[in-house]
């Protein structure tokens, strides 16, 4: 899938209705083929589009069998473009809804994206997501105070 991204807002806009839509062709678009993530989840990191893509269909599939509608919102975003590189600081929030549109969970996690112009379009090359660590239990925090 062919889709061009004319700014860095464009790439969010497209991580956010593709998570809606549960399209992993149009999420995985926005991407370098060579993308390079450091995650929260299970593995420390990924390299490459072709892994990325795997996990990114676990991911889908998963919400898919759960019966859940998965919604992103995007919170105190930073964005930084020049000409050829971009950056992104921001919290997501993941919430999770069943077919009545009733609020099932949610989790909010900290994410950086780092991004290049690939022929007169951006693509993420790499993102890290975060939790901060409860010092005392040693466990993710899931929900911005």
């Amino acid at each position: 899938m062919t889709i061009r991204f004319n700014t860095v807002q464009d790439v969010l806009e497209n991580y956010k209705s593709s998570v809606a839509e549960n399209d992993v062709e149009k999420y995985t678009a926005a991407y370098a083929s060579d993308i390079h993530l450091y995650d929260c989840w299970d593995d420390w990191e990924c390299v490459g589009i072709s892994k990325w893509t795997d996990i990114v269909k676990a991911w889908f599939n998963g919400t898919k069998e759960e019966g859940v509608l998965l919604k992103t919102e995007f919170n105190d975003v930073v964005v930084e473009e020049s000409e050829t590189v971009g950056f992104v600081r921001c919290n997501i929030t993941f919430a999770a809804y069943n077919d009545a549109g009733e609020k099932l969970r949610q989790i909010t996690n900290r994410f950086t994206f780092g991004l290049r112009k690939e022929d007169d379009s951006w693509k993420i090359a790499h993102q890290h997501s975060s939790l901060p660590v409860n010092g005392q239990t040693g466990k993710g925090v899931f929900q911005r105070n």
